[in-house]
């Protein structure tokens, strides 16, 4: 049975007003259930939890940067973990969450401890829901987004793969916003993408397309293949599994084996 980590961004999960797209969050959990039907174990780390309490809570004060991030994802949380159970549940899907810290990455006994309730959950067919504990987490200690978090659960559980799911189709040879520019299909781990690459950040999230790109090659390094597509694109995992050569997306080769044409081994 292969391991997927599946890390799902702010601006897949969010509308243009800032509010969570449940349809959208419906059609992701549909095509994790098909990846378990799949025999894949798959870990899930998810974005969202600030638009679901930014959406939940009308404000009459004014908060600063910190204390509004800590609020509407204490709000949020709730929510989001909610609608996660309800849509799992049609597919008969336990879930569980793991808030988590960056602190708890470092060698000793709470990366053992995290390591271990994550592998008795998928042992026991739970799917581990992850996200930053943004309630504690201090500005200082914090993972600078949800890539490098997914990166790291996925070195820490050894995953097979890694995919980003993000609004753009992948990694673009110029500006995206140029008819001329064309996604890079595949790209080993120690290819130097900066020249291509625009240091802009999300709208509704922290990260951007150079912190992608960072997190992809220090994963792919450690010799688990990296995948980064467009998760508004309909069936955009079974797609990318079934049909890679003909689906959109970026794949970063993982050092230690070549280059994968066949999909993804299902």
């Amino acid at each position: 049975m292969k391991r997927i980590v599946v890390k799902v961004g702010s601006n897949v999960l969010t509308r243009a007003d800032g509010k969570l797209n449940v349809t959208r969050m419906s059609a992701i959990v549909d095509q994790i259930a098909w990846l378990r039907q799949n025999d894949y174990q798959v870990i899930l780390v998810s974005s969202g939890a600030v638009a679901c309490g930014r959406g939940e809570l009308a404000m009459d004060t004014d908060l600063d940067k910190v204390e509004q991030r800590q609020l509407f994802s204490a709000i949020g949380q709730v929510k989001l973990i909610g609608l996660y159970y309800d849509l799992f549940r049609e597919h008969n899907i336990t879930v569980g969450q793991v808030l988590t810290m960056k602190e708890n990455f470092e060698a000793g006994p709470q990366l053992d401890n995290q390591r271990a309730c994550m592998e008795v959950m998928l042992e026991n067919g739970v799917l581990p829901i992850v996200n930053e504990n943004d309630t504690v987490s201090v500005t200082g200690l914090m993972f600078t987004d949800n890539d490098e978090l997914s990166g790291l659960i996925a070195q820490m559980l050894h995953a097979s793969d890694l995919l980003l799911l993000t609004n753009v189709d992948g990694v673009y040879n110029g500006d995206p916003n140029d008819d001329r520019s064309r996604v890079i299909p595949s790209v080993y781990w120690d290819r130097d993408l900066s020249s291509y690459i625009q240091d802009g950040k999300s709208e509704m999230g922290r990260g951007g397309m150079l912190s992608k790109c960072h997190t992809a090659q220090q994963v792919a390094q450690s010799g688990i293949r990296v995948i980064i597509a467009n998760g508004n694109h309909d069936n955009i995992i079974p797609e990318l599994i079934e049909h890679p050569l003909e689906t959109m997306h970026t794949e970063f080769v993982a050092r230690t084996t070549p280059p994968k044409l066949g999909g993804w081994g299902v």
